[in-house]
C-alpha cells in the first residue's frame, strides 16, 4: 500500500465538487488517502471530507493563492509522507501547481487533463490533437503527478469515517507577491463547474445581449460560456471562453447561442453530453455537431425559451 496525496481545491469558500470525483478514482486504488487543504477555518469543510483517511490542514497568516508558496508547500508534503501520487483535478489553479512541483522534486511524470487512469498498469489517458485521439502514457517513475478532467469520472459513495488530521504550515519559499485579484464579471457559475452551460458567440452582437443569457442560465442553474469570437469582441470575459485557447469544459447540456461553430471553439466542448444550438445561420458548422438544433432569430428564440422554461422548473 503506497500513500496518495489529493489537492482539496476551494473557491468562493467552497470545496469544489469534481474533488470527489479524484477522491472516487483514487479509493480504487486501495493506497493510503491523504488530503490538503489549504485554509485557517478548517471546521466549515470536515463535514465535506468523506473517502479520506488522513487530511493535512495548511494555515498561514496570508492563504491567498499562491502558485510558489502552494507548490512549495505540497512538494514538501509529498516528500514528508512518502507519497507515490499526487492528483487533482485540471483546473487553472492545478495547471500552475503542479508543474511547479514536478520541478521540484526527483524521479517525477506529470500528466495533465486524464480522462482515465489504470492504477494497476499505471496507464494515463489523455486526449491529444486537440481531442481528436486519446493517448495511452506509461507513468514509470516513482512519484506520479496527475490531473483529471472535470466531470468525466463517476462519483461513488464514500465513507464519512474520522479522518486524521495533520496541520502544516504554509511555505514562505516565494520569488514573487500577488499585488491584486481582479474578480470575473460574470456572477453564473463557473463553467468548469457547471453541469449546463450556455454560451454566446459572435451573433450575440454586443456585451450589453449577454444579459439574456445570464437570465436563461439563472433558470436552469447553469454556467454562462462565450467563444473566442465574443471574447475577442470584447462582448465576454476570457475566463469564460470555451475552447483550444480557453477552458475545456464537459457538462450534461451545452447550449451554443450565435456561435459557428469553428473546430477551434468545438475541441473545448465536444465531449459535452447533449448540444443544442441556436442561430439563425442554417449552414452553420455547428448544426452538423449538434443533437439538436434551432434555426432563428436569438433574440426572438431564447426568450421564449426562458418564459417557457419558467413555466415548468
Amino acid at each position: 500500500m503506497s500513500n496518495l496525496g489529493i489537492y482539496i481545491e476551494i473557491k468562493k469558500g467552497k470545496i469544489q465538487k469534481n474533488v470527489k470525483e479524484v477522491v472516487s478514482l483514487a479509493k480504487s486504488s486501495g493506497n493510503t488517502i491523504f488530503g490538503v487543504i489549504f485554509t485557517n477555518e478548517f471546521q466549515n469543510f470536515k463535514d465535506e471530507l468523506n473517502g479520506f483517511d488522513k487530511i493535512i490542514n495548511v494555515k498561514g497568516d496570508s492563504l491567498v493563492f499562491h502558485p510558489d508558496s502552494f507548490s512549495e508547500t505540497i512538494a514538501e508534503i509529498i516528500k514528508e509522507h512518502d507519497m507515490e501520487y499526487f492528483m487533482g483535478s485540471y483546473s487553472f489553479k492545478a495547471k500552475e501547481i503542479f508543474p511547479r512541483i514536478a520541478g521540484k522534486l526527483d524521479e517525477c511524470s506529470l500528466v495533465n487533463d486524464c480522462v482515465n487512469y489504470d492504477f494497476g498498469s499505471a496507464i494515463a489517458i489523455k486526449p491529444v490533437y486537440s481531442g481528436k485521439l486519446l493517448k495511452e502514457i506509461e507513468i514509470k517513475n516513482k512519484l506520479k503527478l496527475i490531473t483529471l478532467r472535470s466531470n468525466v469520472f463517476p462519483v461513488v459513495d464514500l465513507d464519512a469515517g474520522s479522518p486524521e488530521l495533520i496541520e502544516k504550515t504554509i511555505s514562505d519559499k516565494i520569488r514573487s507577491k500577488v499585488i491584486n485579484v481582479k474578480k470575473s464579471e460574470s456572477k453564473s457559475i463557473d463553467i468548469m463547474d457547471a453541469d449546463i452551460i450556455v454560451s454566446g458567440g459572435r451573433g450575440m452582437k454586443e456585451k450589453e445581449n449577454f444579459q439574456i443569457l445570464e437570465g436563461l442560465a439563472s433558470i436552469l442553474n447553469a454556467g454562462v460560456g462565450a467563444s473566442r469570437a465574443a471574447v475577442d469582441s470584447e462582448f465576454a470575459s476570457y475566463n469564460m471562453q470555451v475552447g483550444q485557447t480557453g477552458k475545456v469544459v464537459n457538462p450534461k447540456l451545452y447550449i451554443a447561442i450565435g456561435i459557428s461553430g469553428a473546430i477551434q471553439h468545438f475541441v473545448g466542448m465536444k465531449t459535452s453530453k447533449i448540444i443544442v444550438a441556436i442561430n439563425k445561420d442554417s449552414e452553420a458548422p455547428i448544426f452538423k455537431k449538434a443533437d439538436y438544433g434551432i434555426i432563428g432569430d436569438l433574440f426572438k428564440i431564447v426568450p421564449m425559451l426562458k418564459d417557457e422554461l419558467e413555466k415548468v422548473l
